[in-house]
């Protein structure tokens, strides 16, 4: 039963983060994202995964928890082209004054 209710908390969580990995690829901007945030709940989903393993409760909530970790991954990628999207605008106006 735990692990039922565990899923749907998982899932509730990870229904966030294809939307936030959607609206940051639409903004081209790492405004207002976090770097640390993102590197927290990487750390904690693998967290999560590394108990399921150590305690063998190879199960559908690991899958729940790869699937949610790969998108988070994703949204760091995402956070990354957006630095350096916004390291070329800065570059650009700082040349456009020359």
């Amino acid at each position: 039963m735990g692990s039922i209710f565990e899923t749907v908390m998982l899932i509730c969580f990870g229904l966030s983060w294809p939307l936030n990995v959607i609206k940051a690829y639409k903004a081209r901007t790492a405004k207002g994202t976090s770097l640390p945030f993102l590197l927290l709940i990487i750390t904690g989903y693998i967290g999560g995964i590394t108990a399921k393993v150590i305690t063998n409760q190879i199960n559908y909530v690991l899958v729940v928890y790869l699937v949610n970790l790969v998108i988070v991954l994703v949204n760091l990628a995402v956070y990354i082209r957006n630095v350096a999207l916004d390291r070329k605008i800065v570059y650009n106006a700082a040349h456009q004054m020359v």
